[in-house]
């Protein structure tokens, strides 16, 4: 049974509104730390929301620490995700881009690609252009 507490909305919340990145649990225990609630009911909650399919849990290159985004609507489950290494923005694939690439792959290679689990690494133009500057 999950409950509906000020904890959790206050998670849900902050998650949701940030819907176009990943966080740590360490991170988001410190965004949340004006909001008292303690390490162990952003961990609890983070693994009830994740069961729920509201929230993703993914790991970066290089690391083994878990990253949590907001995943709860429609419009993510249908895309392949851009994540930007430099920055952490999290991006979607346009619809038209992520059907021409996933079914070039399952025609060519048979494969059945789950969009809603798939990231693509790179950098994105925000990151490149202020590189180039």
């Amino acid at each position: 049974m999950t409950y509906n507490t000020e904890q959790r909305n206050c998670l849900l919340s902050f998650l949701s509104e940030n819907h176009d990145k990943t966080f740590s649990a360490k991170e988001i225990v410190s965004s949340l730390a004006d909001k008292n609630i303690s390490k162990s009911s952003v961990y609890r909650n983070l693994s009830e929301l994740e069961a729920e399919q509201k929230i993703k849990r993914v790991t970066k290159a290089g690391t083994n620490e878990a990253y949590y985004q907001f995943f709860d609507n429609s419009e993510c489950k249908n895309h392949i995700h851009l994540s930007c290494t430099k920055c952490g923005k999290i991006f979607h694939l346009e619809s038209e881009q992520t059907e021409k690439l996933v079914s070039e792959v399952e025609e060519a290679d048979g494969f059945e690609v789950s969009k809603s689990e798939t990231t693509l690494y790179g950098v994105c133009k925000e990151c490149v252009s202020r590189n180039e500057e």
